[in-house]
């Protein structure tokens, strides 16, 4: 039988489960483990497409890919939600620096788009993902309902955390 069956939820911080929302502190255990197991996924994947990368890195690669088209760098940290633009900044110059985006300069604005190598590591990528992750995930479940419900709720949490950082920067 399972904790949660037993009526006992899996937190990490009990002192955070007796308020108003207990179950919050179980979801907040939760997104921390699949966030850690999400970032562990995306490094071990990018290895095994042949290029050790940091998590940010692989995202802000993909996040260049989608649709190529060339991406401003304020347009990427808005898409990924990174509000240290150094960071972005940083994971650029290191893409840069292995060949995997081209950088320019249009007026004011800096200008990032995948090079050919970079769409290589990509396409690498994705056959990693769709073999080892995809089908299984496809074999095993969460259908594509479930997974679609979860994305929804994600994004919904998403702005109740952002809004909630913004009330907790004016106290």
């Amino acid at each position: 039988m399972s904790e949660q069956a037993r009526g006992k939820a899996i937190v990490s911080s009990a002192h955070l489960a007796d308020g108003a929302a207990p179950t919050l502190s179980e979801l907040e255990f939760s997104l921390t483990l699949a966030a850690t197991a999400y970032h562990r996924w995306i490094a071990r994947c990018a290895a095994a497409a042949g290029i050790a990368l940091a998590p940010l890195e692989v995202l802000i690669l993909h996040t260049v890919r989608h649709r190529d088209r060339p991406k401003r760098l304020a347009d990427i940290a808005l898409v990924l939600d990174v509000e240290d633009t150094h960071l972005v900044t940083y994971a650029i110059r290191k893409l840069e620096k292995a060949g995997l985006v081209t950088t320019r300069r249009a007026g004011k604005e800096k200008l990032i788009a995948a090079t050919q190598a970079g769409v290589e590591f990509c396409t690498a990528y994705r056959a990693i993902r769709e073999t080892v992750l995809a089908e299984s995930v496809a074999a095993d479940g969460p259908d594509a309902a479930a997974l679609a419900q979860a994305a929804g709720l994600l994004r919904r949490l998403s702005g109740q955390y952002n809004q909630a950082a913004r009330a907790a920067a004016t106290l």
